[in-house]
């Protein structure tokens, strides 16, 4: 079934407005999938103040995913950069709230990111 394994493949795409970049996601962030975002969002440090992850389209995370962001969040932090969730599913905030580690994101809202 090919519909079912796409299902499962991480794709990202990153939109850059001066030293903001918006990184949106779509599929699943689960084991082994975690280095598309790891990687992409890795190369955006050193030029970004702000990395924001869009996960309109993030369909499902699972422990690794978690994990991967705890580690993203705190690579960007070490740098001097923010990285901040938006639109986040029911069941990828209840999993972060469940790990404890909601409050370590700036979550921007449900509606869009704003650019200042």
């Amino acid at each position: 079934m090919a519909h079912a394994a796409h299902a499962a493949v991480l794709t990202i795409d990153v939109e850059r407005h001066g030293d903001v970049a918006v990184v949106h996601c779509h599929g699943r962030l689960v084991a082994g999938a975690t280095d598309v975002l790891s990687n992409g969002v890795k190369e955006l440090i050193p030029e970004s103040k702000r990395i924001v992850l869009d996960l309109t389209d993030l369909k499902h995370t699972d422990s690794m995913g978690i994990g991967t962001l705890v580690r993203l969040y705190v690579s960007a932090k070490g740098a001097g950069c923010s990285l901040e969730l938006v639109n986040l599913s029911g069941q990828i905030r209840n999993l972060l709230g469940i790990t404890n580690v909601l409050s370590l994101f700036t979550v921007i809202g449900e509606n869009g990111v704003r650019f200042l």
